[in-house]
């Protein structure tokens, strides 16, 4: 989950649980502060490191200049409680990021899903700290891409089977839509899930649908508002529903091909 706060200089009411600091870990464009005690080359911590390699390979980015800060608390009821008493209008969530002018924040804690919550929300950072700005839908739809380790790159199966399922009861892709969500209560789970379909087709479909996405990344580099992605893409290929629709109806058959080779 994304949060992006630009807002100018304001009174902040003292938080009762402070922020982790008793442990730090720090490169050029990461820092982790952490209730725990972690082993530099832990693997969660490498994974961050080739992710970043990742996200500039597969988007074109340059790798970000500013660094990521990582608050990683070491049990979820003292990550609540900093959460309501610092952003008390946020809903629960496993793990935040929080960009402002002074800094690139993430904050979570040590669970179960810490790869993935690290993931998204670093993800976010390396986005923001390379661009202008990141349209919600977009910025949510490749955090869900870049959160999954699974190959191949980008599949989240879960998102799959359901969208097969929604498009066999007739469910219609609205890209249009999903542009004009504005703020994170906006989103629900199924944005997400399209929003992640829209960049995976782009990312996989054909060279043309991936040269609309990358050369829409380009301009966010240096215009914060570079107009609607959408219409990008149907002027490029005014097919795009339909083959977003075929694209997503086939990512199943994948899945179901790697199971029967599993088992």
């Amino acid at each position: 989950m994304v949060l992006v706060l630009l807002a100018g200089c304001r009174t902040v009411a003292p938080v009762p649980v402070g922020l982790p600091k008793q442990h730090a870990l720090e490169n050029e464009h990461l820092l982790v502060r952490s209730d725990l005690k972690l082993p530099k080359d832990h693997p969660v911590l490498r994974d961050l490191d080739s992710l970043r390699d990742q996200i500039a390979d597969e988007l074109n980015l340059p790798l970000q200049k500013q660094p990521v800060t990582v608050y990683l608390f070491s049990d979820e009821v003292r990550y609540a409680q900093y959460l309501q008493a610092r952003y008390p209008l946020l809903p629960p969530r496993r793990a935040y990021f929080v960009g402002t002018s002074k800094e690139l924040a993430v904050y979570t804690f040590w669970g179960e899903r810490i790869q993935e919550d690290l993931r998204h929300e670093y993800t976010h950072g390396v986005l923001h700290a390379s661009l202008t700005d990141v349209p919600l839908w977009l910025d949510e739809g490749l955090a869900e891409y870049f959160e999954v380790t699974s190959q191949p790159t980008g599949m989240n199966r879960d998102y799959a089977m359901r969208l097969a399922s929604n498009l066999s009861q007739g469910w219609k892709p609205d890209l249009d839509r999903l542009e004009s969500l504005e703020t994170v209560d906006d989103m629900q789970k199924a944005d997400y899930q399209e929003a992640w379909a829209w960049v995976h087709f782009m990312l996989h479909h054909s060279e043309e649908s991936r040269g609309v996405l990358i050369s829409y990344l380009h301009d966010l580099r240096t215009n914060a508002k570079p107009g609607s992605l959408a219409t990008r893409l149907r002027t490029a290929i005014p097919s795009a529903n339909s083959r977003f629709i075929a694209h997503a109806a086939s990512l199943t058959s994948g899945i179901q091909q790697a199971s029967s080779f599993s088992n």
